[in-house]
């Protein structure tokens, strides 16, 4: 079966090459709301998003995440932190997902909002990579204060989001199928 959701989820990969052109306001908001309507455990909704569209405080995020990489015991770690130009890739818009402290499901519903807006913009032909070494930013909590988060809220990922450089499509990538069992 195929419909305009599953192509879209079967299409989305993540970018690292973006144009250099903001997205648009609705554009944006389309992805929030996605997130917003993501499935939470009790309805908890425990989520809140911080957009950043400043250049600036991007590269800012980039260049901590990086320092702190650079004192890690995994040398993985350390030579992204060396290598890396941005780690965003130069998107220009990033959506930092945070968590309110308090739900113990805050991962999840987090996670379930995040795939939400990678899958609405995929559909809308945005670009996106969730990012996963801006945990090192976060652990900086003088650098956070600069987020602005309402009280209890912790931050958790950040998406990079803009127009893929690079806007063909690829078609689904080739995928493990040896990961199904049935009980039936």
């Amino acid at each position: 079966m195929e419909n305009e959701v599953i192509k879209a989820i079967r299409n989305r990969r993540s970018t690292r090459k973006y144009k250099d052109k903001q997205i648009s306001e609705e554009e944006l908001q389309t992805l929030l709301d996605a997130g917003i309507q993501a499935p939470s455990a009790n309805n908890s909704q425990s989520w809140h998003f911080t957009v950043i569209q400043d250049r600036d405080m991007i590269n800012f995020i980039s260049d901590k995440s990086k320092e702190v990489m650079l004192k890690s015991d995994n040398e993985n770690i350390v030579n992204i932190g060396k290598n890396a130009v941005n780690i965003f890739y130069n998107a220009p818009t990033l959506i930092i997902v945070s968590g309110k402290k308090e739900v113990s499901s805050y991962s999840v519903d987090c996670s379930a909002a995040i795939e939400n807006m990678l899958i609405a913009a995929e559909s809308i032909g945005l670009g996106t990579v969730w990012v996963g070494l801006s945990r090192f930013f976060f652990t900086l909590s003088d650098e956070i204060k600069k987020l602005k988060l309402p009280d209890g809220y912790e931050p958790f990922y950040a998406v990079a989001v803009g127009y893929k450089e690079n806007d063909s499509v690829l078609g689904p990538s080739k995928r493990n199928r040896e990961v199904i069992n049935y009980i039936r």
